[in-house]
């Protein structure tokens, strides 16, 4: 059979241009998979350079038994469903970083692009498509063997992961709240790397703390309540996953802090992120990691009040994290600008209502009458007397300043023991 002496020529010309055929698939999947595209591409390039190979290996014994028995005889042997050693492991690792569903959509668009170069290659060798059924029917058997062996070494690694995880989570969030004991050179448990109980973490790499929230809806109520700890942490490991550190066999460092999904990153991630609110902190070794953490919260909880959407260091949210990160500030301000209409009852809570709907709306007055339903002369009367009662002049840009900053004190830590 002529295609079978043409296939190896087709083969060895794919081998000879391998990198650029690796650059074709990691471009492929990095356009039409976006959880591909948030990874750098030579972090997947080793393993996509392996699948080529693997899947022209088959290709190659095809043509080897098929010259055996060219009359129909067994062609396979179950030899082209053979892996190589640890290819499996490569994959689950992979899925612990992707998700699984993402990692077979990769295997098919690769499975295509060198499908499509190997059926160019024979063309120009004049093969015929009688000729590349067979090849193609192989080739198939083989994706779908191979597609499965994944699937359950995936399934078998996320077993394996329940495990770690908890001991991942037990580690974070002891980095996390400054309660860890490694870097203790006091410590005769601490080994370097390695926590008490057999998790291990780089000592050395510098990480980004960070804090993740899902966002309010656009109507400004709270979550769903059916948001559990959990369902908190998939989304953020779901839509941070690229950029999460992992322990030495993948696991992610994440954990749960007072619902909030929390751990260590390796980079700030890249977009908006529009599932979650983030708060990071700045990279920071494991001694410095309790306090780049807290600004992370304070990050949080700014962006969280203010309405924000995606990634936010506290530097980025100025006043607004200033507020968080100096309560007590805050405190005299409230006592200051807002508790002398404590005495007025609800009148004074109408006061103190108006004055904030007209700092929301950017101080436009009919704007902020329109969102209280109320004549703009009557919130005009509502803000005149609030000044006359606080102090406060509300053109003054100090006075304005000062009542800002004790309304998102009172919205952010909540009302005055």
């Amino acid at each position: 059979m002529e295609g079978s002496t043409t296939v190896p020529e087709a083969v060895a010309a794919l081998h000879a241009r391998i990198g650029a055929l690796t650059d074709e698939v990691i471009a492929a999947l990095r356009g039409q998979l976006p959880s591909y595209a948030a990874l750098p591409p030579e972090g997947i390039r080793p393993r996509v350079t392996m699948a080529i190979r693997n899947g022209l290996a088959v290709v190659q014994r095809w043509a080897d038994e098929e010259q055996r028995s060219p009359r129909g005889g067994v062609r396979d042997g179950g030899r082209s469903h053979d892996l190589p050693a640890g290819y499996l492991d490569e994959v689950a690792t992979l899925a612990r970083v992707l998700p699984v569903e993402d990692v077979l959509s990769a295997y098919r668009i690769g499975s295509d692009v060198v499908w499509r170069c190997f059926g160019e290659e024979m063309a120009a060798r004049h093969a015929t498509a009688e000729e590349l059924l067979p090849i193609a029917e192989t080739l198939r058997a083989w994706a779908n063997a191979t597609t499965l062996r994944i699937v359950r070494s995936c399934h078998t690694a996320a077993r394996r992961d329940i495990t770690t995880d908890r001991r991942n989570s037990a580690l974070v969030r002891a980095l996390l709240l400054g309660e860890a004991r490694w870097d203790d050179p006091d410590d005769p448990d601490a080994v370097d790397g390695q926590g008490t109980d057999g998790t291990t973490c780089d000592r050395s790499a510098l990480r980004l703390p960070f804090r993740a929230r899902l966002p309010v809806s656009g109507s400004g109520s709270p979550a769903p309540a059916a948001a559990s700890e959990h369902e908190v942490l998939a989304r953020a490991v779901d839509l941070l996953g690229p950029w999460l550190a992992r322990d030495a066999v993948g696991g992610p460092l994440v954990t749960t802090v007072d619902g909030d999904a929390a751990g260590l990153l390796t980079a700030r991630p890249d977009g908006l992120c529009r599932g979650l609110v983030v708060g990071v902190g700045a990279p920071a070794a494991r001694a410095a990691l309790a306090t780049e953490f807290t600004r992370a919260t304070q990050a949080l909880r700014a962006a969280v009040d203010s309405g924000f959407v995606g990634t936010f260091t506290r530097e980025e949210l100025g006043l607004r994290a200033t507020v968080v990160a100096m309560p007590a500030i805050g405190a005299q301000l409230v006592g200051l600008r807002l508790e002398p209409l404590a005495e007025r009852g609800e009148d004074g809570a109408q006061l103190e209502e108006a004055a904030a709907a007209y700092l929301r709306q950017g101080m436009r007055l009919e704007a902020a009458a329109r969102s209280l339903y109320v004549h703009p002369n009557t919130l005009r009367n509502r803000l005149r007397r609030f000044e006359e009662l606080t102090g406060t002049h509300l053109r003054d840009p100090a006075d304005l300043a000062e009542v800002w900053w004790a309304l998102a004190h009172r919205r952010i830590h909540g009302p005055a023991d």
